[in-house]
């Protein structure tokens, strides 16, 4: 892939799969997860979703999104298309929400249309 970071409403990043030629535009999403909290939800607004869709028609690219979640001791990153992502969870009244459920982490990583990378922290004890 190549790869540029831009400053645009709607979107974060362009990139082209030099194999397929295919150009997408990502809008990045990330969120902290708190122990107790990690299976929470992350929600992308109806807003959001507008914004990349026309972001991505000025440049000519498909719209992406890339989800970042850190938690206590790894950091999760899920890269699919708004097609994909609205196909999974369609639009609510506000939102859409990528669920973060033990039964749905499997379910993505399993997925040939998302790609994932997990990177795992080692844990970190507080010195008395």
């Amino acid at each position: 892939f190549e790869c540029a970071k831009i400053d645009h409403t709607g979107i974060d990043l362009i990139a082209r799969n030099n194999e397929t030629k295919e150009l997408m535009g990502i809008s990045v999403k990330g969120r902290s997860r708190s122990e107790g909290a990690e299976k929470e939800y992350v929600s992308i607004r109806n807003v959001d979703l507008e914004k990349a869709k026309s972001a991505c028609e000025a440049f000519g690219c498909m719209p992406y999104f890339a989800v970042v979640v850190d938690r206590k001791d790894k950091i999760m990153v899920f890269i699919l298309s708004m097609e994909k992502l609205l196909e999974l969870f369609p639009r609510g009244k506000t939102a859409s929400g990528w669920k973060m459920t033990d039964k749905y982490l499997n379910e993505y990583r399993n997925d040939p249309d998302i790609r994932s990378i997990e990177f795992k922290l080692p844990y970190l004890n507080p010195r008395p």
